[in-house]
């Protein structure tokens, strides 16, 4: 009678203990409160890993196997930077992917963040819907007003339907990170970026900003100020 109850207890730990080390990671609970979960989580990590999670490499020395293998934490398209030319959605979806699968598959098992070039609307991926550069679209007033958000001609309610659309198709491709909009004020045109910037005028600048809310979603009044929010969540 011994040996069958040493047995039984021997079964029950033996079943019990994979689920008590699982409720142990509250960095894996989407119940438990964000910053729990970032205490527990910073917690594990080894040096290695929490260096890796800095690092940032382009799509084109990304795969499964680097990802695993150097606990990369993000990967970027550049301008240009694309799987294949012409590359469809679908190949697009399937490499994001692939490197997510690396990611996944790694002791901690952190997803990695994929960010691309979306300046101007999804204009790395073939067959999307361009829009005009930023500085084009600060140029879309024909008038300048004394104070640029009364300035009847500018239109910062299409500026955000931009984002709201280029959105749409950054997340149809499988990436979550957008690196948008530049809102740099460009007063010297040898900087090579002022293609990127909407004006040389702050206040139009500001104006043009409300492409954030089309690329994120409105943030709710309720939400606590520096707490990230995308997509309602």
């Amino acid at each position: 009678m011994k040996r069958i109850t040493v047995f039984m207890v021997w079964i029950l730990v033996m079943y019990c203990c994979p689920a008590m080390a699982e409720a142990e990671l509250a960095y894996k609970n989407p119940n438990r409160p964000l910053n729990v979960r970032i205490r527990d989580l910073m917690r594990r990590m080894t040096l290695e890993e929490k260096i890796g999670q800095m690092v940032q490499i382009d799509r084109a020395v990304a795969s499964t196997e680097v990802m695993k293998k150097y606990l990369i934490g993000s990967v970027l398209s550049g301008g240009g930077s694309a799987p294949a030319k012409k590359a469809s959605v679908e190949t697009w979806v399937n490499m994001v992917n692939d490197f997510q699968k690396g990611a996944l598959s790694t002791r901690l098992g952190i997803p990695m963040i994929y960010g691309i070039d979306a300046v101007h609307g999804h204009n790395t991926v073939y067959g999307a819907t361009i829009f005009p550069h930023n500085i084009g679209l600060g140029a879309t007033r024909q008038v300048y007003a004394s104070t640029a958000i009364s300035d009847p001609d500018l239109d910062p309610a299409l500026v955000k339907r931009i984002g709201a659309a280029t959105a749409l198709e950054v997340r149809a491709t499988g990436i979550p990170y957008a690196f948008a909009p530049c809102i740099a004020v460009c007063r010297d045109p040898r900087w090579g970026r002022c293609h990127e910037s909407y004006s040389e005028d702050p206040k139009i600048v500001r104006a043009m900003t409300e492409l954030i809310p089309g690329l994120q979603g409105d943030v709710p009044p309720n939400v606590r100020k520096g707490v990230p929010y995308l997509g309602g969540q």
